[in-house]
This record gives structure tokens, C-alpha cells and sequence, in this order.
């Protein structure tokens, strides 16, 4: 970007699964566009890194959720990327013992029962915490609080039952074997996007909407922000006009929370004909944890946090996640195996500078918010991201589907103000 002022008709801040989705459809579309992203790379939350030679680890999002009727499946299909259709079979460690099957069953029938709750709260109009709805003091109460810090990386408390209720959850979560990172970066290598390139002012007080970048200031007609909630609540965007308090109220009301993975790489010489393909730890002494061992073959485990219990952690620093990880994993399936982890990748979403946190949840009462995070201002400022998805919030292709939204709605307000209809491509999701 040059930096001398010149103009664009749409500018999209940030280069993450919803500013990706946007760029693609003003591309079909031929509107012209430029993509500003503070960070080094693509794909926001969507990032896999190697952890050994052929090994992709995904710091981020990794299952296509409700995979049926995820754009990404048929990306994934058309660049060549594979996933696992059936579930990766999960034991519960319950202290010294392995669950039996009656246990396991009742625990099935629990989660069950209560997510049953949280639909019949939200169906009778009951947006209130989960925690309000759903049992206490059972055997498989803790694990169901640790797994609705996952789903939502927040704790049973802060999640709205109306919320979780509108998820459109299709059961089908198929984990990809290349890295969802990679499959985001790799369906829009060819979108141009300028990187290091934080946005830190939109002025909307003109004809144009000037932004203040890292690399100068540009002119566009139309803007679509993509950024977290994280980012737009924290004021590292300043907006001139102030966005409107039912705007900034919305935000405050999706609030992102915190999911971290902790990644414990392994030296190839474990044992693994009688290992599970992974566990959740129930010993009473310490927070829940669920261990994937060694997923697709790769020599490594990966331990997931969420929620308050996340942020503590991940204050602690990534030692002491790796520890908690291989204390657990010791529990898990043996002592033995400590002597072949030989290191470690921890994410820390919560202080990243261009999330700060995992990804939304509406606030008990606050289901609406989302609508209200997505309307545009003015027929100049559009927003989108997985905040703003109604059915497919936290996931990746709920921020791709809000982008093409977007997208959508900025191209139709451009066509509106020069009084003409522009040509409308074939609709294809996974182009």
C-alpha cells in the first residue's frame, strides 16, 4: 500500500476467515478492494504450525464443524485436503481407573439430558446462564462445565442458554489430517493482502471513509471490519464518529473468551498398540483435562483448556502448561510415557495482540447482540466475523459465511448510491 491517500471503493480490516470470505466475493463480484492485516500473516484464527517433520499441529480452529454444510468441506475437498469422518474414540479416566461402559453410558445420558435443558430454558424465552439450568452436584458435572468451556471458551456462567440453543450443530465435527490453518491459507493464496498493516482509526465523517494505518492512510467508500470483539472492545480501533452506544453495547455483550491447546511433542519410540486414540481426566484433584493421543498417526498430544481456568494458565506460562499436560497424560496412561515428550507447543490466544481471546459468547440475556454487531452504519461501515453469526458463531466458516454477507450487503449499497444493478456470479460457497 503506498500510503499517499489513494482511494479504494472497499477496504476490509483484517485478513482472517470473514475478511477472506469478503475479498473473495468482491473479487467475483469485480468490486475493487484492498485487505489490511496487522498481523505477519492470513487466516486469523486459523493458523497450523509444524511441530516436526510432516507433523502439522493447528494452534486454532482444526474440525469442520457441522461439516455437511461447512463451505470449507468443499474446499477442502476441491484442494485436495482430507479429514476424519468418524469421531476419534475417547476414554474417561475416572482417578485411578478407566470408566466402564455403564458409567460411560450414564455420563452420555447426562450430557444428554442437559443440553435438553438449555434447549427447553431458551425455547420458553429463558435466556439465563447455563449453569442456571443444568444439574449440580453430580459425578459429571465438572467435565460437563470443562467441555461448555470448550464449545464456547467461556465458563458456565457467562454462556446464554439462548445462545448455545441457536447453534446449528449438525453432529458431523471432522478434524482435517493437513491443518485447517493450511486450508484457509492455501483457498486464498491468490487474495492480495497487505500484512503488518494494523488499522488504528476509521474516520467516517467524510464522503469517504479514511482509514490510519501502519503503512499511511487510505480512502474507501465502503469499509468492512472483520476484527474480534476482543479488538473492537479494546479500543485499539478508534472511531470517528464513536460508534453508537447500542453498537459498542453489542460488543461488550460478546465478549471473546479463551481456548488454548497444548501441543506435547513426542519422540516416536512410545508405545501405541494399546494406547486410546484419546481421554478425559477425572481424578477429583485438579481441573478436567481431555488428551488426544497422537491424532493421524502424528507423534504428539494435544490437551485442551478453556475458559477462566485458559487464562490462568496461560499466565503461568507455557511450562507450566506443558507440565499440567504430561502430569495429566502420566495419569492418563502411565508414567512411562513422560520420558518421550521431548517438547512442547502451547498457544495463548488470550494475549495474542490481534484476537485477545479465543472467540465470542453471547452473555446470558445478550443472545440478540449478534444482529446487532452485524448491522451496518450508515450504508458505510459493515461488520462481520464469527461474533456476528447467528448459527455458526465461534467457528471459522460462521466467520467466512458473515464475510461473504458482507460483502454482499457493501456491493448492493455501492450499486445503490451510483443508481445501477451490478451483474451478481453464480452463487458458489466454495469457490
Amino acid at each position: 500500500m503506498s500510503g499517499d491517500g489513494s482511494g479504494v471503493e472497499v477496504a476490509i480490516v483484517g485478513a482472517g476467515a470473514a475478511g477472506l470470505g469478503a475479498a473473495k466475493e468482491l473479487a467475483a463480484r469485480g468490486v475493487g478492494f484492498v485487505v489490511l492485516e496487522a498481523s505477519h500473516r492470513i487466516g486469523g484464527r486459523a493458523y497450523t504450525e509444524e511441530v516436526g517433520r510432516g507433523q502439522p499441529f493447528d494452534l486454532g480452529c482444526h474440525w469442520l464443524h457441522s461439516a455437511s454444510i461447512n463451505p470449507f468441506t468443499g474446499i477442502a475437498d476441491t484442494l485436495g485436503f482430507t479429514y476424519k469422518k468418524t469421531p476419534f474414540l475417547r476414554r474417561i479416566r475416572l482417578g485411578d481407573r478407566w470408566a466402564s461402559e455403564a458409567e460411560a453410558a450414564e455420563r452420555d445420558a447426562f450430557f444428554a439430558r442437559n443440553f435438553g435443558h438449555i434447549g427447553a430454558a431458551a425455547t420458553a424465552g429463558r435466556d439465563v446462564p447455563v449453569i442456571e439450568v443444568t444439574e449440580r452436584g453430580s459425578r459429571w458435572t465438572a467435565e460437563f462445565d470443562y467441555m461448555i468451556s470448550l464449545l464456547y471458551s467461556t465458563d458456565s456462567d457467562g454462556v446464554s442458554t439462548a445462545d448455545s440453543h441457536a447453534y446449528n450443530d449438525t453432529g458431523e465435527n471432522w478434524p482435517l489430517r493437513e491443518g485447517y490453518g493450511r486450508l484457509v491459507a492455501r483457498f486464498a493464496a491468490d487474495i492480495p493482502a497487505t500484512l503488518n498493516c494494523e488499522v488504528t482509526r476509521i474516520d467516517s465523517r467524510g464522503k469517504d471513509v479514511r482509514l490510519a494505518t501502519a503503512q499511511g492512510d487510505l480512502r474507501a467508500r465502503r469499509v468492512i471490519v472483520t476484527v474480534s470483539t476482543g479488538i473492537l472492545g479494546g479500543g485499539q480501533i478508534a472511531f470517528d464518529p464513536p460508534l453508537p452506544d447500542w453498537k459498542q453495547q453489542a460488543i461488550a455483550d460478546l465478549p471473546v473468551g479463551n481456548h488454548n491447546r497444548i501441543c506435547l511433542i513426542l519422540d516416536g519410540r512410545q508405545r501405541t498398540e494399546d494406547l486410546p486414540e484419546g481421554g478425559v481426566l477425572l481424578d477429583g484433584e485438579s481441573e478436567p483435562m481431555a488428551l488426544r493421543l497422537r491424532p493421524f498417526g502424528y507423534d504428539y498430544v494435544v490437551g485442551l483448556t478453556g475458559g477462566r481456568f485458559a487464562d490462568w494458565l496461560e499466565r503461568a506460562g507455557p511450562e507450566a502448561s506443558a507440565d499440567l499436560a504430561t502430569e495429566n497424560l502420566k495419569k492418563l496412561i502411565g508414567n512411562d510415557i513422560a520420558k518421550h515428550v521431548i517438547g512442547h507447543s502451547v498457544t495463548a490466544w488470550r494475549g495474542d495482540p490481534w484476537v485477545r481471546g479465543a472467540y465470542s459468547a453471547a452473555r446470558p440475556g445478550a443472545a440478540h447482540q449478534r444482529r446487532e454487531l452485524a448491522r451496518p452504519l450508515d450504508d458505510r461501515l459493515f461488520f462481520a466475523g464469527e461474533a456476528t453469526s447467528t448459527e455458526f458463531y465461534s467457528t471459522a466458516h460462521g466467520a467466512y459465511l458473515s464475510g461473504i454477507a458482507a460483502a454482499e450487503a457493501a456491493a448492493a449499497s455501492l450499486d445503490r448510491a451510483e443508481g445501477k444493478g451490478r451483474a451478481i456470479p453464480t452463487r458458489a460457497r466454495d469457490r
